[in-house]
């Protein structure tokens, strides 16, 4: 393989040139010659960091949602405006990963028009079948157009999560039955992931976790097949059932069991512990999707009862009050949190999170103080895709209205960035200082670290390497 030299680069504070052969940094310093045949870039002083670790992510959904209507905010506020929305795209319907003549909506907010259902979807979109996911990413809701071309009023028994009214009659509402439903809608073929491969690259995204629950082996296939054809560059861990393979792809490795957590259905301890026990006889840890203070509460409560790994996680902990942050920590849990939505739904927190527990959302400082290992994620596409408006987002802890949100929670811009640069199986676990021997995922800036952490922008993004290739390049 032909190497590399990125001459005039700072590390650390330091200006050095780095060599780069096989994948790997094979050499680092001060005084690197160019040797034959030898690719020469210069950085011309910017900032190489370790790569962007998005540590959840949904690849699927976030591929998908290029070809979907945006239905909420910051995009859509009103009913008029998802109305018309959704007309425009009945005129026009995206094909990529849809039935024909099919809308698919995404991001949706109750703050738009209400709780949605069939008959006030009807009222806005009623000539096409239409589809749109909640903003939660828990919940679908279908027009009745939808309804009818899905044959769904006479169908046999359907899922627990289709829902009914007093009337009996399918209210169009859906929870989590997105494999049901994918299948019901002729097991359209995934989208590609090129695109999204490409715009995390973009991002200086070098690896990703996807944390889709009902991950399995066809979407396994799926990300392998990407990874093989260049289309997903990124190093990959996966979520997913306890059926999910075990990966060939080298680029992939198998992640923790998925368990949702709803505080409306909360399971016993005895099955809980029961699953843990399954994932860490798969060597497996278990990541709980936790977003009230009750689920956190009881995912803790069944890592404890089962005796908990330094593999399991717990996913977003958005509400979470310093006796179970206690918890965690001697645990030895690691928590993956998303800062962004303090920025995205922050003036919604505000208003519609309790006053006692304000003081506990999407915590920074307050884990890492108590000793809990913190990793962060965007959690696109029901967040931003974009970690590094989740790191200014750490930092300056602001709403979009510029409200302030528990601002003694804050992180230095070092730290916000080691959110996304942890171990990629490890998150929160540092990465330690780049040094030969490593794999070369790296993000080239186009100016020194003391200028970038002021902005934490990704256009300062210049170049991206994965396994010492450039995946993106601003040129």
């Amino acid at each position: 393989m032909r190497g590399l030299l990125i001459e005039d680069a700072e590390v650390a504070g330091a200006r050095v040139s780095l060599r780069i052969q096989d994948g790997r940094i094979l050499a680092l310093g001060p005084g690197l010659v160019a040797q034959a045949g030898e690719e020469r870039l210069s950085a011309e002083g910017g900032a190489v960091l370790p790569g962007i670790h998005d540590h959840h992510i949904h690849l699927l959904a976030l591929a998908a949602s290029f070809a979907s209507v945006e239905c909420g905010p910051p995009a859509i506020h009103d009913k008029a405006a998802l109305g018309d929305a959704l007309a425009s795209a009945g005129r026009h319907p995206a094909r990529d990963g849809n039935p024909p003549g099919w809308v698919r909506g995404i991001g949706y907010h109750e703050s738009v028009a209400g709780p949605l259902d069939r008959h006030r979807l009807d009222a806005l979109a009623a000539g096409f079948p239409v589809r749109i996911q909640h903003r939660s990413g828990a919940l679908w809701i279908l027009n009745s157009a939808a309804l009818t071309a899905l044959e769904l009023e006479t169908s046999g028994p359907l899922p627990d999560g289709v829902e009914r009214g007093a009337d009996g009659r399918l209210t169009g509402r859906m929870y989590r039955v997105d494999a049901w439903l994918r299948e019901r809608l002729g097991g359209t073929v995934p989208p590609r992931l090129n695109a999204v491969g490409q715009n995390l690259a973009r991002l200086g995204v070098t690896g990703v976790c996807d944390a889709t629950p009902g991950n399995g082996a066809v979407e396994l296939a799926h990300f392998s097949a990407a990874a093989a054809s260049g289309d997903l560059p990124q190093r990959l861990r996966v979520m997913g059932g306890l059926a999910l393979p075990e990966p060939e792809q080298p680029r992939i490795e198998r992640g923790p069991l998925k368990i949702m957590l709803d505080e409306n259905a909360l399971p016993p301890e005895a099955e809980l512990v029961a699953l843990i026990d399954r994932a860490h006889a798969q060597q497996r840890g278990v990541a709980f999707h936790c977003v009230t203070r009750a689920e956190l509460v009881v995912a803790a409560a069944g890592l404890e009862a089962a005796g908990a790994s330094t593999r399991d996680r717990i996913e977003h902990a958005s509400l979470a009050p310093p006796e179970i942050v206690a918890l965690l920590a001697r645990l030895g849990v690691t928590v993956v949190t998303q800062p962004n939505f303090l920025l995205e739904r922050g003036d919604r927190y505000r208003r519609e999170v309790h006053p006692r527990d304000q003081p506990w959302l999407y915590r920074g400082r307050g884990f890492i103080e108590a000793g809990v290992p913190l990793g962060g994620g965007t959690d696109a596409p029901f967040g931003r895709c974009d970690p590094w408006a989740a790191m200014r987002a750490a930092v300056h802890r602001r709403s979009a209205e510029g409200a302030p949100l528990q601002l003694h929670e804050s992180l230095a811009p070092e730290t916000a960035l080691a959110l996304f640069t942890s171990e990629l199986a490890c998150p929160g676990q540092p990465r330690g200082p780049l040094a030969p021997g490593q794999p070369a995922d790296l993000v080239l800036l186009d100016r020194p670290w003391a200028a970038a952490r002021q902005r934490l922008d990704p256009a300062d993004v210049r170049a991206t390497f994965i396994a010492g290739d450039r995946a993106w390049d601003r040129g």
